[in-house]
């Protein structure tokens, strides 16, 4: 497997130079961060991520205040209490997408939130204190106890809040496949678990969380 400084300064090199490419790092937050952002904020960020993904980004964007006002800031326990009725009004919001599939996923995201409170102190807790050695196992549990949270949105949503996260975009995968450490876009889980422990090796041999070491690789390919 390529070494992380031969990535590095291949990127590095497509970017105009070290310093280039280091503005070009993700910010991510602490563990401890992430314990201070609250539930209901996790939640409005799910949501947010469900609403884009096969959508126009910036309708969704441009209508935000709205979905803040219509889903009543994003209580997490109020949401998992949905009626059928409450659902069947929020069909007819004009202050949102009225997409029946993805409001249902809305309390279903927040019955998921309540649950994992339960069981970690607050779900806040729960995303702060997976280990990211294991991002492949949060992103599969995301998919499996979540509402339509698989394929890219997960990592969209993690990214978004501030933990530590890598991408499996085209570019990330091209570079994976370049480096010797996939043949082709992972989905098994023989493959993820490789990818895995391709950016562990990565960040023990760099010191870089996930995140930048995801951007060094995508910004490795290509102009």
């Amino acid at each position: 497997m390529e070494a992380f400084a031969t990535i590095w300064e291949r990127a590095a090199g497509r970017k105009g130079g070290d310093a280039a490419l280091e503005a070009l790092m993700p910010v991510i937050k602490t563990p401890v961060e992430l314990r201070a952002i609250p539930d209901h904020r996790w939640l409005a960020g799910m949501t947010r991520c469900v609403f884009q993904a096969g959508f126009v980004w910036s309708v969704i964007e441009n209508k935000w205040e709205g979905f803040e006002a219509a889903f009543a800031g994003f209580d997490p326990a109020r949401l998992a209490a949905l009626s059928e009725g409450d659902v069947g009004r929020l069909l007819s919001d004009a202050r949102i997408v009225r997409n029946a599939r993805k409001i249902q996923a809305v309390r279903d995201n927040a019955a998921f939130l309540v649950d994992l409170a339960r069981e970690h102190g607050t779900a806040a807790a729960f995303f702060a204190d997976w280990p990211v050695t294991d991002f492949v196992g949060l992103l599969a549990l995301l998919k499996k106890r979540g509402s339509r949270l698989g394929g890219f949105t997960s990592a969209i949503f993690l990214r978004s809040m501030g933990k530590d996260s890598f991408f499996l975009n085209e570019d990330v995968t091209a570079a994976l496949i370049a480096a010797g450490v996939v043949q082709r876009t992972p989905a098994s889980k023989r493959d993820l678990a490789g990818v895995q422990d391709a950016f562990n090796q990565w960040r023990e041999q760099s010191d870089r969380p996930l995140a930048h070491i995801s951007k060094t690789l995508a910004c490795s390919i290509g102009g």
